[in-house]
């Protein structure tokens, strides 16, 4: 998602091939030989793998459009570790609050809850993370939304107890580039919740 919604953002055509990750393809474990896994960018023959690594190969490579890393060195420094805070931390805590019931359950939906409160003050007024223009770690947080009715299920209220982290997702959802992007929330809970029913089957 996060590399479709960069394309989009650049105004940059592109060919899209899609992969079975039960079956990885020739082209997959040839250009990615190491962690075999999708996102892959290939351009000019060369392969870039890791989403985040994407968005930032993008933003330099293409910069007639406004850049996601800010110019400051600082700032961008800011920027990164955030989007790193929000791929090692919301979204591994996300998946655990999926594969796991009872006190492990409760033990990340709580850890969730205290990541979300620090973005919701990360955030503070500003209209994305990085002030007034959608940039890096709105890119790196935004996917997160297509999980928000599992979120809810688990007892997450987004609106009542995140209301800036819940209007800059209805504010990045009016972009067109993540509109197309980010699947429909409904399908996604639909596949975890029968996701979930045949891993926990197996136990």
């Amino acid at each position: 998602m996060r590399v479709r919604i960069a394309l989009a953002e650049k105004g940059i055509e592109y060919e899209s091939r899609g992969e079975n990750v039960m079956n990885n393809s020739d082209l997959l474990l040839e250009m990615n030989p190491v962690i075999k896994q999708i996102p892959v960018l290939i351009h000019k023959s060369k392969p870039i793998c890791e989403s985040l690594i994407i968005v930032e190969y993008i933003d330099e490579v293409w910069k007639h459009k406004s850049a996601f890393l800010p110019c400051d060195p600082y700032q961008r420094a800011q920027a990164r570790f955030w989007a790193d805070f929000v791929e090692k931390k919301v979204y591994s805590l996300g998946r655990k609050m999926w594969d796991s019931t009872g006190e492990a359950q409760e033990a990340a939906k709580k850890e969730l809850i205290s990541c979300f409160k620090l973005l919701e003050v990360e955030l503070g007024e500003k209209p994305y993370f990085g002030g007034e223009s959608f940039g890096f770690v709105d890119l790196a947080l935004i996917p997160s939304c297509c999980w928000s009715l599992w979120f809810e299920e688990c007892g997450i209220n987004m609106a009542g107890e995140f209301p800036k982290i819940f209007a800059w997702a209805e504010r990045c959802m009016d972009r067109e580039s993540v509109a197309k992007s980010v699947p429909d929330r409904h399908r996604v809970y639909a596949f975890l919740v029968e996701l979930r029913k045949k891993l926990f089957a197996k136990h």
